[in-house]
């Protein structure tokens, strides 16, 4: 700090001395010296007084506020005063280099800082009970969040261009006064229409979907206005269709009239300036309380800025660079951001890894309903399965058998997610775990998301349990009263070797007997409490010789079928180890995807009639339940009265939605299991692990409006039996060659991983990561996963830091301590079930 400090005394000296040079000849092209003076300054206050300058410093604030409304004359006065300030800190200087060390803050100097960020607004003078409800309706409750409020853009105001510079295709910031105004309209289309000008030509500005009354009022002929937008000609006229408008007034300031502009998403019916005011009043008491959670040699060798520093400049960047130091600023704010999830991760990852848990060692097996030991085989329970499997397992699938039985030997909890592809046998190879574990003298839990994947997860194994010996329980909230008492006795009995269940695994009266593994199905369709709930029902045994403890920690895996793309998923389950099934099992036809406009839709109906007088079965997808009166696409509920009654007359065809009882839905699953249905018209609800062989064609409505990732796992419902598949796909509202372009990649590829890559691409990473899933923090700046290469740097230094201070004992780590816990607030010990 004693390094930095002397580098801010020496960027403060610069462009005083130059613009002094020459009788003050380069003043006026000096611009943003007030911004670079009160930056630099709020960085050295900011290293707290041990320096000996902070009235120095605060000096020279003051001498440049208000620097630029000022006259020449003024101007070279405080640029005379300022070089005096500058030269009295030089002068102690000397002394900073040989006394004391500036120290870093202490822990109770950081909880404090981060305390006083958590300032809710409505303690703010000038804030009152209606706005600090709008602000809470936008997510702003505390002086943090404000911190956080970036601003989505910048306008530099300081080239705004005149009317008739204006060049059409391109996006502008221009003023002009109202001339007229008034709703008109366009063939059948009404719109509302103002007429500005500055002098140098007319400018037509046109809103659609507008309340007139509102308009009407907005707008006064004679004012003046600033306007933003993309510029385009119609009939000759110049013209800005839905600009961004703000009105100008005599009193305007240059926070808002010149420089580089912050532009804010909205906040309800304030103005960009009431919001512009408020965020640059906080982040000027405030930003100097925010502690970042970077030491501070990596953010000066990644040539970002301190976390204060970036608020600053993020909210009101320096004129000189124009939004070139904002960018900047933003990227410092989510590397920041970045370093202590990636921290956080490592630092559970290895202690994780020194949790006491369970050796699991798998002797041969004997049923407790055997009558007669001798009867059964000496070979292990996974050897006896492979053995009735009508199938040979895929070499990925071995694999991962492999890296899961080394784990599960381990005398450390195992924490491993499982990525397969749909139909890539993820299942068996759960199965195999669960008696890996079952052999050793534990209990196994698979919980999935919906009664339909757990029952048929249960159908799947209950014949392969019961030709083992191996007594296997279902249990959902659908299960009767009676039998529940019944399971849940057997269970905590120790008389129940495997339980397949819903969120009924996780309610308070269930208690295992020796809860050695859990597995956890579809895992993003979890809440991360739910995940650990079901951690939390561990080995509870006290014989030495079934190796379990009071409260030992069962060994968790958890599945996922949403491909996720490689580099995401090793940078943000860092503190998972990965296995990836990348092999579908021999004979598994490709399903053939065909992407279809709507005029193509009587060819759709056509191809599923051929499929049907084959035999095959058909889903007709959805993306509503019901119809809406906000979006104009076609609902479930509303076609499957059509389609019966007007499109397939000589097929049953059956509704299944999410909103559906239990009870319903299995019934309906069950009759199109037994081809009592023809057509099954759903929802997402079949997303996934539906398993029905005989369906063959997919018709999914309105795929423009699904990710990739989605289409690919509903596309994996058909193609399950010997006949293989067909996935149409039947975009109604393309909107644009990007979204055309996008849904062209279901054609070319069935690989989930190549469409997991492109996905990224197209959408960027926030939409594969739900943080609140995953038991991650929240991410306060928007898309912080936009950027993989900082998200893989942050990684990288953050596995770094904790490998050259693995106690966390330096005097920088005792600040990132705070820092830590203030941002996963508690989600350190969930997130370790993934």
């Amino acid at each position: 700090k004693k390094e930095r400090l002397t580098k801010i005394i020496e960027s403060l000296s610069r462009p005083l001395e130059f613009a002094s040079k020459d009788d003050f000849a380069h003043m006026e092209s000096l611009k943003g010296l007030a911004t670079l003076v009160d930056r630099l300054s709020n960085v050295a206050l900011g290293f707290g007084p041990a320096h000996g300058l902070d009235s120095a410093f605060k000096e020279l604030k003051e001498t440049f506020t208000g620097f630029d409304a000022l006259g020449p004359a003024e101007k070279k006065e405080r640029v005379l005063k300022g070089i005096e300030i500058v030269k009295s800190m030089k002068a102690v200087e000397p002394s900073l280099k040989e006394g004391a060390e500036l120290k870093p803050l202490s822990r109770a100097e950081v909880r404090k800082k981060l305390n006083l960020l958590k300032t809710p607004l409505e303690r703010l003078k000038g804030i009152g009970p209606g706005l600090s409800g709008r602000l809470k309706k936008k997510g702003l409750t505390t002086v943090e969040d404000v911190l956080y409020y970036l601003p989505f853009r910048y306008e530099d105001r300081r080239h705004v261009k005149k009317i008739g510079e204006l060049k059409p295709g391109t996006y502008e910031v221009v003023t002009g006064e109202v001339m007229a105004m008034g709703e008109t309209r366009y063939g059948r289309r009404k719109l509302f229409e103002v007429v500005v000008s500055d002098g140098s030509g007319l400018l037509k500005l046109k809103w659609f979907n507008y309340r007139l009354s509102y308009m009407k009022n907005r707008f006064k002929e004679g004012q003046r206005l600033f306007l933003y937008g993309n510029v385009s000609i119609f009939a000759r006229q110049k013209e800005i269709i839905h600009p961004d408008v703000e009105l100008m007034d005599e009193n305007d300031d240059s926070m808002h009239m010149k420089g580089v502009v912050p532009i804010y998403s909205q906040i309800e019916n304030l103005h960009q300036k009431t919001v512009r005011k408020l965020v640059r009043r906080i982040v000027e008491e405030y930003a100097g309380s925010a502690v970042g959670g970077v030491p501070e040699d990596i953010v000066n060798e990644a040539g970002l800025m301190g976390l204060a520093d970036a608020f600053r400049e993020a909210h009101a960047p320096a004129d000189a660079g124009g939004a070139a130091g904002a960018v900047l600023a933003r990227k410092s704010i989510t590397f920041d951001e970045l370093f202590t999830l990636e921290l956080g991760l490592a630092l559970k990852r290895r202690n994780t890894k020194q949790e006491g848990g369970i050796a699991f060692k798998a002797a041969a097996f004997k049923s407790a309903a055997s009558k007669s030991a001798a009867s059964e085989s000496n070979d292990t329970l996974e050897k006896r399965l492979l053995g009735l499997l009508p199938f040979t397992l895929t070499a990925a699938q071995k694999r991962a058998i492999e890296e899961i039985r080394s784990d599960m030997a381990s005398p450390h909890p195992m924490n491993r997610l499982i990525q397969g592809d749909v139909g890539s046998g993820k299942t068996m190879v759960s199965f195999i775990a669960a008696f890996i574990a079952i052999e050793s003298g534990f209990q196994a839990a698979i919980m999935a998301p919906t009664e339909i994947l757990v029952e048929q997860h249960y159908l799947t194994t209950h014949a392969y349990a019961d030709a083992l010996g191996v007594r296997t329980v279902l249990l959902t909230s659908s299960t009767p009263r009676a039998e529940r008492v019944r399971t849940l006795k057997a269970i905590e009995k120790g008389e129940v070797d495997l339980v397949i269940g819903t969120h009924a695994l996780i309610q308070k009266d269930v208690e295992f007997n020796s809860l050695g593994l859990a597995v956890v199905d579809e895992q993003h369709r979890f809440g991360v409490v739910q995940r650990a709930a079901l951690k939390k029902k561990g080995a509870r045994g006290t014989e030495p010789e079934a190796q379990t403890g009071e409260g030992l920690s069962p060994d968790v895996l958890v599945m996922t079928a949403t491909p996720i793309p490689r580099t995401l998923s090793m940078t943000v389950f860092g503190d998972l180890d990965v296995s990836i099934i990348d092999e579908l099992p021999p004979g598994r036809r490709p399903v053939q995807t065909r992407l279809m406009r709507e005029r193509d839709r009587e060819k759709a109906y056509a191809i599923i009639k051929g499929e049907l007088e084959k035999g095959g079965q058909a889903y007709i997808v959805y993306p509503l339940v019901e119809e809406s009166e906000e979006l104009s696409l076609k609902d479930a509920t509303n076609m499957k009265e059509h389609l019966a009654k007007e499109i397939f007359i000589d097929y049953n065809v059956a509704l299944l939605h999410g909103r559906m009882k239990g009870s319903e839905k299995e019934a309906v699953m069950r009759a199109f299991k037994k081809k009592d249905i023809d057509i099954l018209v759903a929802t997402t609800v079949i997303e996934v692990g539906v398993d029905v062989p005989g369906a063959t064609v997919m018709l999914i409505e309105h795929a423009e409006r699904f990710g990739l990732a989605q289409l690919h796992q509903l596309r994996g419902r058909v193609g399950r039996g010997t006949r293989g598949g067909t996935c149409l796909l039947l975009a109604a509202y393309t909107g644009s060659e990007d979204t055309w372009r996008r849904l062209k990649v279901m054609e070319q590829t069935t690989d989930g991983f190549r469409i997991a890559e492109e996905d990224l691409k197209l959408r960027g990473p926030g939409d594969f990561i739900g943080t609140r899933q995953s038991g991650l923090p929240d991410f306060r700046v928007q898309d912080a996963l936009g950027d993989l290469t900082l998200l893989k740097k942050a990684r990288e230094e953050a596995f770094g830091f904790l490998e050259r201070d693995p106690e966390l004992a330096s005097p920088d780590a005792a600040c990132i301590k705070e820092v830590l816990k203030a941002r996963w607030k508690g989600r350190l010990e969930l997130a370790e079930v993934g």
